[in-house]
């Protein structure tokens, strides 16, 4: 094997400086799930179909509401409030952060 040929100090900074030139690494991409579309007004077609559906529910909460009518957050605690002011749920727990109902059922 033949002997290694000595650099200079500038040829070394040279060589230094292009290795350097390396691309960033690709992170990988991921699948991002897709935003939902949920209402935030609550038209008559949403509202009929809330108080037909929502009395037949064993459980509900905000996040059953949103689920299942695909409404917003904040238009579920209104629709909350309003069904048990109708009487048509009763609460089970009601938290600051987070409320439980059920039917109401006759008593």
């Amino acid at each position: 094997m033949p002997p290694k040929q000595q650099l200079s100090k500038a040829q070394k900074a040279a060589a230094a400086m292009a290795g350097g030139k390396k691309s960033k690494k690709k992170w990988s991409k991921k699948s991002h799930k897709d935003k939902a579309q949920h209402a935030v007004i609550l038209d008559q077609e949403k509202y009929d179909r809330m108080m037909k559906e929502v009395p037949t529910y064993r459980y509900v909460s905000v996040s059953v509401l949103v689920d299942r009518l695909r409404i917003g957050g904040s238009l579920a605690r209104q629709a909350l409030r309003h069904l048990e002011s109708e009487g048509i749920i009763k609460p089970v727990s009601k938290h600051s952060k987070q409320a439980i109902y059920c039917r109401a059922t006759a008593e």
